[in-house]
């Protein structure tokens, strides 16, 4: 009997089986139980972006995608876990920019940013706003800065704590502008906003989603936005930037990490699909609603920026001689 038809049809079918296989995996991410660690306390909004990317991942490939909050110590909890995690692209970070700022405000970290992770994709970036208490005598970007130089430390800029964002956006003016506005370090953005709508302090530099209520009821009056144009909702706010200080620009951004030893091929399939959620529409708006960006970029273009906003910080951070508590 002659075997060799059988052969090459029962070779033929395993070729066959195994390259579907093959595209199967290919195809097929998260292959099993994700993770996505969210390095703060659930329901704000690096929490809300974490459940928006799970879901849509669990969603297109029927895999279970969990957000594992673990808040504390700066994010560098959080950050720690998927920095020292399996790197099969199975544990994702949603972090911010803190996480460029903290290798600069901490003298040891338990991972190194630029080697331990890896940036996968930016997911989006809101600008800050300044603000002013009515009661402060300017009413304009300038006119504050005016009082700043007359009267160096006697204007005050409240902050989420030290090393924040919004603390370093306010040491970013004092070094470009040449101010000594003094900083007022609160436990958090609500206690921030709550002093400066009493009164206690005179300015701050505030998510915009945070305050822009605020600014609209007339309890605060906006002075200046820190991204690179005016935004559509506050068209008439102008920019730190054009306000006498061209490249100033400061946001509070989140992006996806994973380990740094994952490889490039899976990296750039996990910025795939993760971008591919970002672009549904029911995301997108989520973010675009807050006044925010989708960005989406490519792991290549996010470790480009990732370091740039590294040099950047650093040397605000070192011209302040920030140092964390």
């Amino acid at each position: 009997m002659d075997t060799r038809p059988l052969i090459s049809a029962l070779i033929g079918s395993l070729l066959a089986s195994t390259m579907l296989s093959g595209a199967a995996v290919a195809q097929g991410y998260p292959s099993k139980l994700a993770r996505i660690v969210v390095p703060f306390p659930p329901s704000g909004p690096v929490d809300i972006a974490g459940r928006l990317i799970a879901q849509k991942l669990s969603e297109s490939s029927g895999q279970t995608v969990i957000v594992d909050n673990r808040a504390g110590a700066g994010t560098i909890i959080g950050t720690e876990i998927v920095a020292k995690s399996a790197p099969d692209g199975h544990t994702l970070l949603i972090g911010t920019s803190q996480i460029v700022v903290n290798p600069a405000v901490y003298a040891k970290l338990p991972y190194n940013t630029l080697t331990d992770l890896a940036p996968v994709t930016q997911i989006s970036s809101q600008p800050y706003m300044m603000t002013a208490h009515p009661s402060l005598p300017a009413k304009n970007f300038k006119e504050m800065l005016a009082l700043a130089k007359a009267k160096p430390g006697a204007l005050h800029c409240a902050s989420a704590g030290i090393g924040s964002g919004n603390h370093l956006t306010c040491e970013l003016l004092n070094k470009m502008a040449g101010t000594e506005i003094s900083h007022v370090p609160y436990k958090g953005s609500v206690a921030a906003i709550n002093d400066l709508l009493g009164g206690q302090v005179e300015t701050a530099f505030s998510n915009a989603m945070a305050v822009i209520g605020h600014v609209k009821a007339n309890k605060l009056q906006p002075l200046a936005m820190t991204s690179k144009q005016r935004v559509a909702m506050l068209p008439d706010v102008p920019t730190v930037a054009e306000s006498g200080f061209p490249g100033f620009e400061a946001s509070v951004w989140f992006g996806v990490f994973v380990a740094g030893a994952t490889p490039r091929d899976l990296i750039r399939r996990v910025a795939q699909e993760v971008g591919r959620a970002l672009r549904q529409p029911d995301v997108s708006k989520v973010f675009t609603s807050e006044g925010g960006e989708v960005i989406a970029s490519t792991p290549e273009q996010f470790a480009e920026y990732v370091k740039s906003e590294m040099v950047k910080w650093t040397e605000v951070v070192k011209h302040a001689g920030i140092k964390a508590e």
